[in-house]
């Protein structure tokens, strides 16, 4: 059982360390990125049920459609499904008005996360004007490595 037992990090007063802080950061950047793809998602939804809704206001009322819930195939009548399709449509659009706010919210907060533990991408953030010679030797010896 001993084996099993997880070490238990004591945090210095100084404040987290720098594999903390890289965690950190790496984490909220992949909340954003599984933002970003669920709001993907939506929108593909979304222009799909505005495809849908074009097709079947050309259609009579009384003719037969199929559609899909759940996995299981429905047999409808257009003039039954369209008023479903447009208050899907409408809810989809504030989902992904809502997972737009929620995208920007989390890319402030990376931000400020990068601005308060000065977190720096080599090749991205140019060296600051006043010491860029000793940015260029630094950054050269790191590597490709996230410094905090």
């Amino acid at each position: 059982m001993s084996g099993d037992l997880k070490k238990v990090e004591k945090k210095s007063p100084k404040g987290p360390t720098p594999e903390e802080i890289v965690n950190g950061f790496q984490s909220l950047r992949a909340e954003q990125r599984q933002l970003t793809s669920k709001l993907g998602e939506f929108e593909l939804e979304l222009n799909e049920h505005k495809i849908v809704i074009e097709t079947l206001k050309n259609v009579n009322e009384d003719r037969k459609c199929y559609r899909l819930i759940g996995g299981v195939l429905t047999e409808r009548k257009v003039k039954d499904v369209l008023p479903v399709l447009i208050t899907n449509t409408e809810k989809l659009k504030e989902l992904i008005e809502k997972l737009n706010e929620t995208i920007t919210k989390k890319g402030v907060e990376i931000n400020e996360y990068r601005e308060k533990y000065n977190i720096r991408f080599q090749g991205l953030d140019g060296p600051k004007q006043d010491d860029n010679k000793d940015q260029v030797a630094s950054t050269e010896s790191r590597g490709n490595v996230l410094v905090s």
